[in-house]
């Protein structure tokens, strides 16, 4: 019977409450239930009465949950992480184009490896540090950066229209270094003239002659390039079962299409004749590539398994990063791409000595569930991510984070 009566208790929340008359309006519910009624209706009042600063609270209108600048939209600053506006990305669009963007080759093992040697990697904390101030700024190959977080080549115009010149603008709104694929004049320029473009890297599978590649070299360094960048891992096709299923273009069972295959180190000396720019080559997973690219006069090197859209069954980025690391010695930068999600797995790599980290689905997905200003949300995120996780673990800078702070798999 007390059930029922408690049911049967309801109140207009759309007007303001009185609370004498709200606890009037009770007792007359609890009244025909006699002495135990009164017992009930002293129990329930002791309950609101303890419960009061929480009802308060629901009863006012919510805010958003997070504090946000104010050229950014509620509805844009509503997703709380990368994997919410992954979500999102994938109502906007058509499941062949999101499984073109967010999916890997064959049984996606190289994909999901990332991602799980990530999970795997625990960071060690310090404590009692002062972290009152974090500073994540830092200069490498002759750029003042405010954070280690750059955006990575990706084909971005077979995801949405102009996807490639909308990126560039949210890369520009988080300051973000841009890596472009292929021929960027065709809309650098009036980015540029409009104050949106972004400093950005010029990205390139490779060319079949010298004199091309120096063609493209020059033409990019006049164009505005920051650096210049070849990608290594792709000389055929690879078989991206995904793609095949739903259709997507250029993508075929079982057919051998060669790339650029006869890539050699003699290419990065190619770049060199028709450019003075920071040559980055990405794609490496070893030791001795590592140190081949370092002899070949490379400025940089990615380590990078295409975020496993190349070759399935690839050894996971931040499983190879420490063996690249070592063998540069160095003696020049090491950046690694493929399995960041997260502000601490930017930690992660950095701790284990990379210099910074690119990002590849991320900023699509933000481009494809708000535009160009999901690009930038994206950045905006993980940086403030990456301050939190700084903080936690004791590291108030980048020379701060080391290898002690980090444990791979098989060390835990």
């Amino acid at each position: 019977m007390a059930s029922r009566a408690r049911k049967s208790f309801t109140m207009d929340l759309s007007k303001p409450i009185d609370p004498g008359e709200a606890t009037l309006a009770l007792m007359r519910r609890y009244e025909p239930l006699g002495r135990n009624g009164r017992r009930q209706f002293l129990s329930s009042l002791a309950l609101l009465a303890g419960a009061a600063p929480l009802a308060a609270q629901e009863l006012v209108p919510r805010t958003p949950r997070t504090t946000f600048t104010p050229q950014h939209s509620a509805k844009v600053m509503e997703p709380v992480n990368v994997h919410e506006i992954q979500a999102i990305a994938q109502k906007n669009v058509s499941n062949m184009v999101y499984e073109y963007a967010s999916g890997g080759t064959e049984d996606d093992r190289t994909l999901l490896g990332n991602l799980e040697a990530f999970r795997r990697t625990v960071l060690r904390r310090r404590v009692m540090v002062d972290v009152s101030q974090i500073d994540t700024s830092l200069d490498v190959l002759g750029q003042k950066l405010g954070f280690p977080i750059m955006v990575a080549p990706a084909s971005k115009n077979r995801v949405v229209p102009q996807g490639d010149k909308m990126a560039a603008i949210g890369a520009h709104g988080a300051n973000a270094i841009y890596g472009i694929v292929g021929n960027a004049h065709a809309f650098i320029e009036d980015l540029t003239k409009a104050n949106q473009a972004p400093r950005w890297m010029a990205s390139t599978l490779g060319h079949d002659t010298q004199a091309e590649t120096r063609d493209w070299a020059r033409r990019n360094e006049e164009a505005g390039a920051t650096w210049l960048s070849v990608t290594v891992d792709h000389p055929v096709t690879p078989n991206r079962d995904n793609d095949i299923r739903t259709g997507f273009p250029g993508y075929e069972a079982g057919v051998f299409r060669p790339g650029t295959a006869t890539l050699t180190w003699d290419y990065i000396n190619w770049m060199r004749s028709g450019s003075k720019l920071p040559i980055v080559v990405k794609g490496i997973l070893n030791g001795e590539d590592a140190l081949s690219a370092v002899k070949s006069g490379a400025s940089a090197i990615i380590v990078s398994n295409h975020g496993g859209r190349a070759f399935d069954g690839a050894v996971p980025t931040i499983i190879a990063l420490p063996e690249c690391v070592e063998a540069v010695g160095g003696k020049i930068p090491v950046f690694l791409d493929g399995g960041i999600r997260r502000g601490v797995d930017v930690l992660k790599a950095l701790a284990l000595g990379a210099n910074g980290v690119f990002i590849g689905r991320p900023h699509c997905w933000g481009l494809m569930a708000f535009g160009p200003v999901g690009v930038q949300r994206v950045v905006e995120l993980l940086h403030a991510e990456l301050k939190v996780a700084m903080g936690l673990v004791g590291a108030k800078n980048l020379a701060a984070i080391n290898r002690s702070m980090v444990r791979m798999p098989w060390e835990v």
